[in-house]
């Protein structure tokens, strides 16, 4: 259970070389607008928010709000939610590790683009192991990573199980479900930790905001 997704990363970061190496591909980053550029334009900071947590812990409720609550105050956001993304540029991917760890690339890949664009970029995805969390990191980059763990007891996420996912992996008919037959990694150190079941929604977001105001504000 140790080497969850050791070998996919050492395979990703084997890729990643290859690829750098390839001699046909000359990137034109230097020659485009750069980040401050957008972020001077936009009169804000951008960084990227990960939310982090059990399926039923509240995450994708909380960066919905977190979102509103933001535009309300004239920054610019981009939210990207697990289901959405599964929905569109990762429909091909499965739950193996290796299309998990592939899932996490493509969303910190694209995290990262909005990040260049001065987007403030609101992240809400299992992400289950201190493993994938940490390439996201890598990718994004350890200055512009701010990661939310949305702590929420297995219990409660299941009697809320909204989408009836608990109950179908109960029942096995759902494998390698995060919590009840794949594991979770609770994050080592993270930005910020959210109890969801202790806070309502509204006193989750005032937190968060709170904590990024200073890092996202001019």
């Amino acid at each position: 259970m140790g080497e969850f997704v050791e070998l996919p990363l050492r395979i990703y970061i084997c890729s990643r070389e290859k690829m750098s190496a390839a001699t046909n591909i000359h990137p034109i980053f230097h020659k485009l607008l750069q980040r401050t550029d957008k972020e001077n334009l936009l009169n804000q900071n951008s960084k990227v928010i990960w939310l982090t947590g059990l399926s039923g812990s509240g995450k994708s409720t909380i960066a919905e709000a977190l979102e509103k609550n933001l535009h309300e105050k004239n920054f610019l956001t981009m939210l990207l939610d697990g289901d959405n993304i599964r929905a569109g540029i990762n429909n091909n991917l499965g739950f193996s590790d290796e299309d998990r760890l592939e899932n996490i690339r493509r969303i910190a890949e694209v995290s990262k683009l909005f990040l260049n664009c001065g987007i403030i970029t609101i992240n809400s995805f299992v992400s289950p192991t201190n493993d994938v969390r940490t390439l996201a990191k890598k990718i994004i980059g350890e200055n512009d990573f701010i990661e939310v763990f949305v702590n929420c007891p297995l219990e409660v996420c299941e009697q809320r199980d909204v989408k009836g996912l608990y109950a179908k992996a109960r029942r096995g008919e759902i494998k390698d479900f995060t919590g009840i037959t794949a594991p979770f990694e609770i994050p080592a150190s993270p930005s910020l930790e959210i109890k969801s079941n202790e806070l309502t929604i509204e006193e989750s977001v005032e937190k968060i905001f709170n904590h990024i105001l200073p890092i996202i504000k001019k």
